[in-house]
């Protein structure tokens, strides 16, 4: 199914809040989806039509000290820090927000580059 780029959805057919998006990236068609739970943000991003390493990230505060973010991958490759990276600036990106961030990254391209183009177009669709 082809869903329109920058295309939200929401309503009795789905009951969570979110947004779709399909964009070329580094010659890569990209489907991204970001939803909106009561306590998490879920956050698919798919080059190769399934969800490849899926990492969990979530922002940890403290009365006596600046908040620290932790992230932590719970399927696939776990020898990518690149990956982390990506959780860890986005996870960086919903501090105001209470909310912990699922993520799924199902990627040809592992490239520092590739790796931008997904934060940009993620905070470019933000549901935060």
């Amino acid at each position: 199914m082809e869903v329109p780029m920058n295309s939200t959805q929401s309503g009795p057919h789905f009951p969570v809040q979110h947004q779709s998006l399909s964009l070329d990236i580094k010659g890569n068609k990209t489907d991204i989806v970001i939803s909106k739970y009561e306590d998490t943000f879920l956050l698919i991003v798919a080059q190769i039509g399934c969800m490849g390493t899926i990492l969990a990230a979530k922002k940890d505060e403290s009365v006596f000290s600046d908040p620290t973010y932790n992230v932590s991958v719970l399927f696939g490759k776990r020898n990518e820090p690149l990956l982390q990276a990506c959780a860890r600036q986005l996870i960086e990106h919903i501090s105001g927000s209470a909310r912990s961030l699922v993520i799924s990254l199902g990627l040809k391209d592992h490239s520092q580059g590739t790796l931008k183009d997904i934060i940009v177009a993620v905070i470019e669709n933000r549901l935060w």
